[in-house]
């Protein structure tokens, strides 16, 4: 062969392995969009699982994790702590929970009685994936999507 045959030659060979990357290339990102569309059906975190949402499955880990304290500390001291603040360091219940009711979509919400207290935990927007749900030393917990919800809401599973 010649040597402007040859140049021709591997100039074909390499348009064709370009054409060939290129489409490859965008093929690739269609094929990416696919499959990494994250869904948005909720993934339950372990079995019988009664959240309805990943923002509902964190504000029922706040108050299971406040609930576990409580008995903790009532353990301890023969009574209920009559304050967040005072219940941080019981348990798993940490400062950093006591020190903020922000609880991303929701807003946690802790007062006592004589004997008790209640937890509530509010959504800031409440839909079918946000119910409210409300909790006392009992440690049931209860929700509701219509209102917010108290001692006679259904019980959350």
């Amino acid at each position: 062969m010649t040597q402007r045959r040859m140049q021709r030659y591997y100039a074909g060979i390499l348009a064709v392995g370009m054409m060939g990357t290129g489409v490859a290339w965008a093929q690739a990102p269609a094929a990416a969009q696919t499959t990494a569309q994250p869904s948005t059906a909720y993934q339950p975190k372990f079995p019988g699982d009664p959240a309805r949402s990943e923002s509902e499955a964190q504000a029922l880990a706040y108050m299971r994790t406040m609930l576990r304290a409580q008995r903790e500390y009532k353990k301890r001291h023969n009574h209920y702590a009559e304050s967040l603040a005072a219940l941080a360091g019981t348990g798993s219940f940490t400062k950093r929970l006591a020190q903020s009711t922000d609880r991303g979509d929701y807003t946690a919400s802790f007062r006592t009685h004589k004997d008790g207290f209640v937890l509530t935990m509010t959504p800031k927007l409440m839909d079918r994936e946000h119910r409210s749900f409300y909790a006392e030393e009992d440690g049931v917990i209860h929700g509701d999507d219509q209102k917010p919800a108290d001692e006679d809401s259904p019980k959350v599973k």
